[in-house]
């Protein structure tokens, strides 16, 4: 019996909840959907009696992209979704041809957030019928819809050992190439066409200063607890150990989602993340904290003239600055980019994939002109790294960074079925 959705995901922090929404949209009108994770072994069974109808992917920019997300996951497939999980970029990789997509993944449905994005994609070649418009998904457990969903300041200090009677704040760090080598660096750059050497070394630089920020706040402000918020793609690093052991107030945290340590906190600090859009869709207080600046080739758009503090003493009145003081982004800013209606985000993208699931395929990405290739080393390299994680054997070199990734992006049934349970008492 075939599959009606089957939806894969990259990072567990950054999609799971919302997928589970989604799927869980989809089991209520009737299909069967399942969720993978892109480094989960391959199986035969999706290629052949369960392929699905409709694979839903995390990120899908060219022919290698659709090669291997789909073509190694699935077998050739024309009705293809794309959530396009990376939305806020700056000028320059707007301009670019990498996030613009590129080759047959252009005849995929590449998912909007906002008119901003649709705009910029049908003007550089992507079909009108294949950049739809669905809201950013991830926002609606941000809507009254869902008030009562996340628990709040007390409960979720309690569960991880911080005082509620503190000020709660939470910095979300996007520092992911400061724990990278020159070669990663190298090997992104090869990818992506663009040199990234300048802006590892501002993620390097900023970390360190931001820390020191930290280090002279915290001794100042013992009233404070500050959580730390690695990005997805950012490891745990000595400069981070050592802070968490001089200040019994700052912690590195991993567990929970963003928008769970938004909701909760007092205050949140933010470098260039995208989570920004969450926290004033929460209606919370932020302050941009830019030690140095950032190249404008790498800074998202959507931070163009914000207030940021550049100094010790301007992050200091940031992090004390007192409950509705200016948000520091413009509201058209925000909304241009993120679509807010009336009919929550995952209504909308679930109208779309049954949209794609009844009706004949939009587009078909695997023509004459895609020679596509299955990749059998990786076949057998994740049947490989998926057993060392099952028997916590963590191996050296490359493949000990590949079974990080595989630990990082790991949830258990156990986990996914609370939240699952929990997403469910939110369906209208």
């Amino acid at each position: 019996m075939s599959l009606d959705f089957l939806i894969l995901y990259e990072h567990v922090v950054r999609e799971y909840e919302s997928i589970l929404l989604l799927s869980e949209e989809l089991r209520r009108r009737g299909y069967s959907c399942e969720i993978r994770q892109l480094l989960d072994r391959k199986k035969l069974k999706y290629f052949t009696w369960k392929k699905p109808k409709v694979l839903v992917v995390s990120n899908l920019y060219d022919d290698e992209g659709l090669n291997s997300h789909v073509y190694n996951n699935v077998g050739k497939l024309d009705k293809v979704v794309n959530l396009h999980w990376e939305q806020m970029l700056s000028d320059t990789q707007e301009a670019g041809d990498w996030f613009n997509f590129a080759g047959n993944a252009k005849k995929c449905v590449q998912t909007c957030w906002g008119e901003e994005t649709r705009r910029r994609l049908i003007a550089h070649g992507v079909p009108e019928q294949n950049a739809p418009v669905t809201g950013a998904v991830m926002m609606d457990f941000l809507r009254p819809e869902f008030a009562g969903y996340f628990d709040d300041k007390e409960a979720l200090c309690k569960r991880h050992g911080l005082d509620p009677a503190k000020k709660l704040m939470l910095y979300i760090s996007s520092f992911g190439y400061a724990s990278m080598g020159q070669a990663e660096v190298k090997e992104l750059s090869d990818m992506a066409g663009t040199d990234f050497t300048a802006f590892a070394a501002v993620n390097r630089s900023s970390m360190a200063t931001t820390l020191e920020w930290f280090d002279r706040y915290l001794a100042a402000h013992p009233e404070v607890e500050l959580v730390y918020r690695r990005h997805p793609s950012e490891w745990d690093s000595p400069a981070l150990a050592a802070m968490a052991e001089k200040h019994k107030n700052f912690h590195v945290i991993f567990e929970d989602s963003v928008k769970q340590w938004i909701v909760a906190a007092d205050r949140s600090l933010i470098w260039m993340s995208s989570a920004i859009a969450e926290v004033y869709f929460a209606g919370k207080g932020c302050a941009v904290l830019r030690p140095e600046p950032i190249p404008h080739e790498f800074d998202p758009v959507i931070y163009q003239g914000c207030a940021a503090a550049e100094s010790y003493e301007a992050f200091e009145a940031a992090a004390n600055a007192p409950d509705g003081a200016p948000f520091p982004i413009e509201k058209d800013m925000i909304e241009r980019y993120f679509s807010h209606t009336d009919t929550p985000a995952y209504k909308r993208m679930a109208d779309l994939l049954e949209d794609v699931h009844k009706n004949p395929p939009r587009d078909h990405p695997f023509d004459v002109a895609f020679k596509p290739h299955f990749n059998w080393l990786k076949f057998f390299a994740l049947i490989g790294v998926q057993l060392l994680f099952a028997l916590r054997l963590r191996p050296p070199g490359f493949a000990g960074r590949i079974y990080g990734y595989v630990e990082k992006a790991h949830i258990s049934k156990a986990q996914a079925g609370a939240m699952r349970q929990k997403i469910q008492k939110f369906l209208r």
